[in-house]
Formats: structure tokens, sequence, C-alpha cells
């Protein structure tokens, strides 16, 4: 079992502390995220930044789930389904009608068990 986790929504954060989960952003591309973001949520455990996840919206009532991520060595221990749940009742209440997520067919289990319903959509590649 996974002691209990600390989130912080909207910390500000740097690359560095991105690289640690796996991602390749520079402090600018992480700073222009934000800024079109409607929020964005942190996972500490014992203290040690360990999930990330973004929330971007349309203005109105969409709002859009993106790069949820935890960092490589502790994947697969529920920090990731806790992390979306958190940011999932951060958001309620908050006007929005839909959280949309976007997913490759590999991880539906994930998003099932973070609470999402698959629905049909479309893509263009662009």
């Amino acid at each position: 079992m996974t002691p209990p986790l600390e989130f912080r929504f909207d910390e500000k954060l740097d690359a560095a502390a991105m690289a640690t989960l796996g991602a390749r952003w520079t402090d600018e591309e992480l700073a222009r995220v934000h800024r079109h973001s409607y929020c964005h949520a942190s996972a500490y455990l014992d203290g040690l930044f360990v999930g990330y996840v973004n929330v971007a919206w349309d203005g109105g009532v969409h709002a859009f789930l993106l790069d949820p991520t935890v960092r490589p060595d502790l994947r697969h221990r529920g920090i990731g389904t806790a992390l979306v749940r958190a940011m999932v009742a951060h958001l309620k209440g908050r006007g929005f009608d839909w959280l949309h997520v976007d997913y490759r067919p590999e991880l539906e289990g994930f998003y099932r068990g973070c609470g999402f319903e698959p629905s049909t959509a479309g893509i263009i590649r662009l």
C-alpha cells in the first residue's frame, strides 16, 4: 500500500522537477503550457515530487485532461489514478459539464479506473 499522497494545485514547477518524471520540457515550454491551462496538480509522496497532471479548457464548460505523469520508478502503484481523481474532485463545482481525455487503446484500463467512460471521437493529425 502506498503512503498517503499530498496534492498541490497550481504550484510553480520547473523543467528540472518535471525531468524527474521523465518529461522533457524546457522552463519556457512549461510556462507556456501553464499560461494556457485552467489548472495543474502535483502529487507528493513523503515530500517527494512524484506526479503531475494538467487541465486545459475551452473557456466554457469543457475541460481537457492532459499529461498525467508519474515517476517511472513509482508507476503502477495507484499514484496516477489518485492524482487524476484528486483533479476531478478539484474541478467539480467549477462550472464544467465535461472532462475530456484522449488516450491510446492500451491506456483504456487506466482511464476507466480513474472513472472515465469511453466515447467515440474524431481526430485529424495536423
